[in-house]
This record gives C-alpha cells, structure tokens and sequence, in this order.
C-alpha cells in the first residue's frame, strides 16, 4: 500500500474530493488546505509539486471535515483579521471581515490613540475586536467579558501570542453583569440573528449563543443600549445586522443621548452604529 503523494497528486486528489461535496472554489481550497498543514507559502507549493508528503492520512482527515461542510478555520486553526493571525477553534465564532469595519468606528470616533481609557467589550469571542484596540490605543486599560469558558480560553490563547496579558482582562458573565469600574468606551458585536432563522449549514460548527440574539434578534442590543444610558458610558460602538437600524433608532426615540450615527458594510448594508452619551 502507498504511504507517500507527492504535492502535485494531493492537490489533483483534494480538489476531486471537495468538488464532489460542492465545495466552491475547490480548487483554490485544495491549495489553501495543503498549505497551512504544510505550513508553507503559495510560492514554496508551486515550486514543489514533486515533493512528498508522508503523512498524508492526518490530511484527508481535514479534507473530510472540509467535505462535511466544517469551517476551513476550525480545520486550520488559524484566521485572518485587520492583517493578523490568529488562533480559532470551535468555541468562538469566525471573525468576519465587516467586523474589521467596527475596529474603524471606533478610531474615528476616538482618534486618540494615547487615551487612558477604560474600553469594555462585551462579547470577546476569539478576542480579536479588544487585541487590534490595545494595539492602537497603547494607554488604555481593556475589559473583555464572554458568557463562554471556552470563547474566554480561546481569546486567552490570542491575547497571550500578542503579549497583552497585563493590558486586557478576560470576565466571565453576561453582559456587564461583572464590570463595575466605570466605562469611557463599550465595543460590541453581539448575536443579533433572530432566533429559528435558518442559517447555512456551515455556520451549526458555530457557538450558536453568539449568533442568535432572541426572539426578535435585537434584545442583547437593547439590553446593551439600557446599560449605557444608564451608566453614562460616553461611547458605545456596536454591530448589528443589516435591517435593525430603523428598531434601534425606535428603541432610543424618547432616550436622551448626544449623537446616533450608523455606518454600512462592504456591500452597502447597514452593520453598525456608535452612540454617544
């Protein structure tokens, strides 16, 4: 029986498999795949399609979770975000590439980068929204909280490669149920999927407590909303989905606050918003 491919017959291999799963783009997937288990760059797997991979079984074994429709980042373990790498595993929900657009609010609304503020996110995730910030804003002290134990050890894993463990706090809790200091800046991305909307298959391996937001999708949004009014916190960057902006703007209509300003995505739908108090 043959133990060894070489890197030209993987790839003839792994595209045939992902095409017959439907995968788009197999193609290039194949290569992708092939290149995070080697851990080796598009030029080094063009300039060595005779090359032999021994281990080949482990391979196939992240071609069939692929087959079976699994995230490619839960295979590979890594991400892509705002131009850095990080860790991911089912646990956390995939970032997104809109959600680099949340990091861009808030520079604009606060361009100070040498600020002492007090950030809080709510919704850590893979920690990703809260490392990008403390890599800008150098003085601030972050707050991250997350209701999963285990998004919280995911984010501890990517707080730790950038070295931000004396910078950013990981909370267990709900909300801001364990935040007491006081806030100068709030940064969400909450769940904010109606609940019993059918989703596409690849989001099941996803946390499914970060993508629904309750019985009309907003609530958590809301709830975030009572919280800064009540609480004075001066800014609040939020994302949400692409038609909550006209409930948000209803749930605030007899609120007192300073500004309301929301801000569209890639293809031009509503994402986000940032209130000032």
């Amino acid at each position: 029986m043959r133990s060894k491919y070489i890197i030209k017959e993987l790839l003839r291999e792994i595209t045939t498999r992902l095409k017959n799963a439907n995968i788009e783009r197999a193609s290039r997937e194949a290569q992708l795949l092939l290149m995070a288990f080697l851990d080796k760059d598009e030029l080094w797997l063009i300039s060595n399609q005779s090359s032999e991979v021994a281990n080949e079984a482990e391979l196939f074994t992240w071609v069939a979770r692929r087959v079976k429709n699994e995230p490619f980042e839960y295979i590979t373990n890594s991400v892509s975000f705002y131009s850095e790498e990080f860790f991911i595993k089912e646990g956390a929900l995939i970032p997104r590439p809109e959600t680099e657009l949340l990091i861009d609010e808030v520079v604009k609304t606060f361009p100070d980068f040498q600020t002492k503020f007090t950030f809080v996110e709510v919704g850590v995730g893979s920690g990703i929204i809260s490392i990008i910030l403390a890599q800008k804003y150098k003085n601030a002290k972050f707050i991250a909280v997350d209701i999963s134990q285990a998004a919280l050890e995911i984010a501890a894993v990517n707080i730790k490669k950038f070295d931000l463990q004396e910078r950013i706090e990981l909370r267990l809790g709900s909300l801001l149920d364990e935040v007491s200091e006081k806030i100068d800046y709030l940064v969400s991305n909450p769940p904010y999927i109606e609940d019993g909307v059918l989703l596409e298959s690849n989001l099941s391996y996803e946390p499914q407590n970060a993508l629904f937001g309750g019985k009309v999708g907003d609530e958590i949004i809301q709830q975030l909303l009572d919280e800064v009014l009540k609480r004075e916190i001066k800014f609040f960057s939020c994302e949400i989905g692409y038609d909550q902006e006209d409930k948000i703007r209803n749930y605030l209509i007899n609120k007192t606050y300073t500004s309301l300003e929301f801000y569209k995505d890639y293809s031009d739908f509503d994402r986000g918003f940032t209130l000032k108090v």
